[in-house]
């Protein structure tokens, strides 16, 4: 369990501080997002991680860069990643602007985002961790679907500034995706690693349908061996966005979640 993280989304509407705690009692790390942040209070946020020693694996998200004032509101992402103690900033990288078939020029936008944030980044202590989404994202989230893709989008930059995510829900079904760990390992690019199980029926919100660990399709404890064999020695962060876990209580979810990942994890 010394890897364990505990992304807040997993327990969505379980106040901050409260997560904060069940991960200082459990020895485990935190992912955080920005809006819960604000809410909570950034001020607030930094002095309880002090409290508790707890470490903040992840802060999610930047990106969107085919939005509008995309820039500035990345660059406020970072200054935030570094305020928080956190080196990654996850990265969902946006889908195509409204009214628009431009696929690659979508990812073009993003390639450009990249060269002016990067630099910035570094400054800052923080890694730009692209995360690449299922292709059925693409559309309106992430035109950035593979790990090789992103992959290349962040071969240009020292890989301080600029690495990559692997999300098990989001990349298990890729025929190509144990070379690209290699490749991501060998460049030292793994930022970041998420894990969350694939399971079906997809519910009719498709952005809610990450199932707890163990109970669907995804080969847990082969992809998480090849990120480890890659050379990977950072924290495990368990990520789900579930309906039915954010009906019940923060701290139930947190004992299944941890219990889970020991199972099939760990």
């Amino acid at each position: 369990m010394s890897r364990f993280s505990f992304n807040h989304a997993t327990a969505k509407f379980w106040d901050q501080g409260e997560a904060i705690e069940a991960c200082a009692r459990e020895g485990a790390g935190i992912g955080l997002w920005r809006e819960p942040v604000a809410e909570y209070g950034l001020e607030r946020t930094v002095r309880k991680l002090a409290a508790t020693g707890v470490p903040v694996t992840t802060l999610c998200r930047g990106g969107f860069f085919t939005s509008p004032g995309a820039i500035a509101e990345n660059r406020r992402a970072i200054d935030e990643a570094a305020a928080l103690g956190t080196s990654v900033l996850v990265l969902v990288s946006g889908g195509i602007p409204e009214g628009s078939r431009d696929v690659d020029g979508a990812r073009a936008t993003v390639a450009d985002a990249l060269a002016e944030l990067a630099p910035y980044a570094g400054e800052a202590g923080v890694t730009l961790a692209i995360e690449p989404l299922h292709p059925m994202f693409a559309a309106d989230r992430c035109v950035v679907s593979t790990l090789d893709q992103a992959l290349d989008l962040a071969g240009p930059f020292p890989s301080r500034q600029v690495g990559v995510v692997v999300d098990t829900y989001h990349v298990w079904w890729d025929p190509g995706l144990y070379a690209a760990i290699e490749r991501a390992g060998a460049a030292g690019r793994i930022a970041s690693y998420q894990v969350a199980d694939w399971t079906t029926p997809l519910p009719a919100g498709v952005l809610t349908g990450r199932g707890q660990l163990g109970t669907g399709c995804v080969e847990l404890r082969r992809i998480t061996g090849a990120v480890l064999a890659a050379g990977y020695d950072g924290p495990i962060e368990v990520e789900l966005f579930n309906d039915e876990l954010w009906a019940r209580p923060g701290a139930e979810v947190f004992a299944e979640t941890a219990a889970a990942y020991r199972e099939f994890v760990d």
